[in-house]
């Protein structure tokens, strides 16, 4: 059997979608089952949800907030709640849905059975394949499945070892209002998508899939092609909606789908997979993690994930961490929508949470990974978000808040709802678009692209004087708060969840109003607006140590008496993590408090809430610990056989934030700063990484043996001075681009290009 290094392997088919391989090229994706006499691809288009264009804000919601925060400033939290729930929530109050597409079946009812020992389904990450491999009748068989960004159709290729021996049906279904129908060798699926909540659907969809064969001969058999005879079989799936926009479902997928089909006929498989590896590998090769290999790593990675817990599979993490890449890659591309809960796989017209955009820390946590890997061209999608969350949200902060500038709350879908949701529990938290904002800062942190701070202050600028415009002075303490909101999913003991001024508030504002300001002080622009953001920056509460030594997640020192000691959201250490606000040099004490804060929340949680945990113990340089969770995150209980995350069920959060602590634990970077080795456990005595990325626009490798650093090898894209930190020493490093520096040893020795500034 193969080595597991950079592939998923298993040696029987999927019986359940979580064991099936996912393959995706941004926009469309399939789950391979590998069966062997009835292959099953479930398949996604990124576009295909419920409803259509809509507008969710409460025209009421305006007029009933003065009342909503006079409630809260007296806290009379109850009533504020219920007020809320009744006048100022969305309207409807849930959002659209993430819908499946449908499946491509194909049958071989003739087929034997299969010789023992000879079944082998894996997927090859570097490639983004995945292949099925059996015997059975004295034929060796084999089926490859590629998602092609490049010719932008899911491609298949069944193959015998013996001529004229593929005799196959191929059907396609969905479960929607649709209509088959077969063109020659086409398979053609259309139909129109569900509406919800009281919004009609809008988009029109529509599936091809071709068959092309060499040999033998295909017929129409009860709705499905069947190909009698053949050599080899290629199929081709092309997917599209009307969907141009989320206001705008004027596309015609007819078309679309024809001429993708059209144009990918003209090559072979051979070369659409090819082609399809290629531009993979552009992304995926970037980075390479090498943790040492293990004994586990020659058995099948279900078996490795079920006895991950009383083994030392260190390769398991490694793999781990370039699955997440590779999720990413699959399912975030330029011209693309952003990944949600689940990718872009999910088999369900009503899928947990929609499958929507949660952006109270789910899609924030599954772009974690992006900039530290290499994968900056996959946040393209999640700016394009922003654009649109611009545009909704301005309506939303005109007409709910009286305000300038845009909001968006905890969730949103593909038509870019910005107003609250589900109640006031979980919706009433103004800061999803502020956090997202963050984000983009970050891609300019890591590139230093002056072109692309330009084009994104608008959106840094406008989400800033939404708050600037809706602060409000706390009687008590005067201090600007926001209010109402909530700290995101959690119950205080006041017997609800609404308030003012939660701490994960704070510290995003803190980092949007600071990160806007100094991108405008880079442009050249609104000096009188940045110092007007840096006022009300400066007049936010700071974060608070409570009684039990932990940071407070509200105002008031609540948490010893909250409902829910234990609960999954850590919001109120957004300041550690994501952010850079509190930290073990500058704020040692507010970093205490958040390790406080960590040990009584507890380690174990829901899959992405365990990997977020594992990113604040790495910032807290504490590596063993860090991977203590890491490898409950990696074991049967928050990992499928097909290594998705288990929430449970399914979220794919889990697995990007899985992927960014590994990178946590081997380099951080704040500003200019780089710190190497900053968290790396016992359990990886020796490993090297190749090509992670800093902020400051820098490519970092390293080796280390016994613990300890052995090189490290720094590439800068832009021109300037960092510092290279490793545990209490430190080198000022002069970075040319083009030019590599190499740090030797745990003393940091180098060329003369760098002095010491220990």
């Amino acid at each position: 059997m193969p080595l597991s290094r950079d592939r998923l392997w298993y040696r029987q088919p999927a019986h359940e979608w979580i064991e099936a391989l996912p393959v995706g090229n941004g926009r469309i994706g399939a789950m391979v089952f590998g069966g062997t006499g009835l292959e099953r691809l479930q398949l996604n288009e990124d576009t295909l949800w419920t409803g259509g264009p809509y507008n969710p804000v409460n025209p009421a919601a305006h007029a009933v907030l003065p009342q909503i925060r006079q409630l809260i400033e007296q806290g009379r939290f109850t009533q504020a709640q219920a007020l809320a729930n009744e006048r100022l929530m969305a309207r409807p109050l849930s959002q659209m849905a993430y819908q499946t597409f449908g499946n491509l079946t194909i049958a071989m009812p003739s087929l034997g059975a299969v010789e023992q020992g000879s079944y082998l389904r894996e997927l090859d990450l570097d490639a983004a394949l995945a292949t099925t491999t059996f015997q059975a009748d004295g034929v060796s068989w084999s089926r490859e499945v590629v998602a092609s960004p490049d010719h932008q159709v899911i491609a298949i290729r069944l193959w015998a070892d013996q001529p004229g021996r593929i005799h196959c049906l191929v059907g396609l279904e969905a479960p929607h209002d649709s209509a088959l129908t077969i063109d020659g060798d086409t398979l053609i699926l259309s139909g129109r998508n569900n509406g919800a909540h009281g919004v009609e659907g809008a988009l029109r969809f529509e599936a091809r899939a071709r068959i092309l064969h060499h040999g033998g001969g295909h017929s129409v058999s009860d709705g499905k092609l069947a190909v009698e005879g053949a050599d080899t079989v290629t199929i081709l799936i092309a997917m599209a909606t009307s969907y141009r926009g989320f206001d705008d479902v004027s596309g015609d997928p007819s078309q679309i789908t024809r001429g993708q089909i059209e144009a990918a006929s003209r090559h072979s498989f051979a070369r659409i997979a090819a082609d399809t590896a290629a531009s993979h590998r552009k992304l995926y090769r970037r980075v390479a993690l090498d943790l040492g290999e293990t004994p586990e790593a020659h058995r099948p990675t279900d078996e490795r994930i079920r006895t991950s817990q009383t083994s030392d599979d260190s390769a398991l993490a490694a793999l781990y961490f370039q699955y997440g890449r590779y999720l990413l890659i699959c399912s975030s591309r330029p011209g693309s929508q952003p990944a949600n809960l689940q990718g872009i796989w999910n088999d369900s017209d009503d899928p947990p949470w929609g499958s929507k955009y949660t952006i109270n820390i789910n899609t924030e946590m599954n772009y974690w990974p992006a900039e530290p890997s290499g994968l900056g061209e996959c946040v393209a999608p999640l700016v394009s978000l922003v654009r649109d969350l611009a545009q909704t949200g301005a309506r939303t902060a005109r007409e709910m808040y009286g305000a300038r500038g845009w909001v968006a709350h905890h969730n949103t879908d593909l038509w870019r709802a910005t107003a609250p949701i589900d109640g006031a529990a979980w919706g009433l938290w103004p800061m999803g678009g502020a956090w997202l904002c963050t984000h983009l800062w970050g891609h300019f942190d890591y590139h230093r692209d002056t072109e692309f701070l330009r084009s994104i202050y608008p959106l840094m600028r406008g989400a800033a004087l939404f708050f600037l415009d809706t602060l409000q002075r706390d009687p008590a303490t005067g201090f600007l708060v926001t209010n109402p909101s909530i700290s995101p999913e959690n119950e205080h003991p006041g017997g609800a969840s609404v308030c003012a001024g939660p701490a994960v508030d704070r510290q995003i504002l803190r980092d949007l109003l600071a990160q806007t300001a100094k991108a405008a002080t880079i442009l050249g622009v609104d000096r009188e607006l940045s110092a007007q953001m840096l006022d009300a920056r400066s007049r936010l509460a700071p974060d608070r140590i409570g009684s039990q030594g932990q940071l407070q997640e509200w105002l008031e020192d609540w948490d010893a008496d909250a409902p829910e000691p234990h609960h999954r959201h850590v919001s109120h250490l957004y300041g550690l993590y994501p952010s850079h606000q509190i930290n073990l040099d500058e704020t040692p004490a507010l970093a205490m408090a958040a390790r406080k804060s960590l040990e009584l929340r507890g380690d174990e949680s829901t899959g992405w809430a365990t990997a977020w945990r594992a990113n604040l113990w790495a910032r807290l340089r504490e590596g063993d610990h860090a991977h203590r969770i890491l490898r409950y995150l990696l074991g049967p209980e928050r990992t499928y056989p097909n290594m998705f995350d288990a929430h449970p069920p399914f979220q794919i959060d889990g697995n990007f934030g899985g992927a960014a602590a590994i990178a946590e634990m081997l380099v951080q970077s704040r500003d200019d700063e780089i710190r190497l080795l900053p968290a790396l456990p016992r359990a990886w005595p020796q490993g090297s990484a190749r090509g992670l990325r800093t902020r400051g626009a820098c490519e970092v490798s390293l080796g280390w043996r016994g613990g300890e650093l052995i090189s490290a090898r720094l590439v800068g894209r832009t021109a300037g001075k960092r510092i290279v930190r490793l545990n209490d020493r430190s080198a000022e490093v002069e970075l040319i681009p083009g030019r590599p520096v190499t740090l030797n040893g745990p003393s940091l020795r180098t060329s003369p290009l760098v002095t010491s500034a220990e």
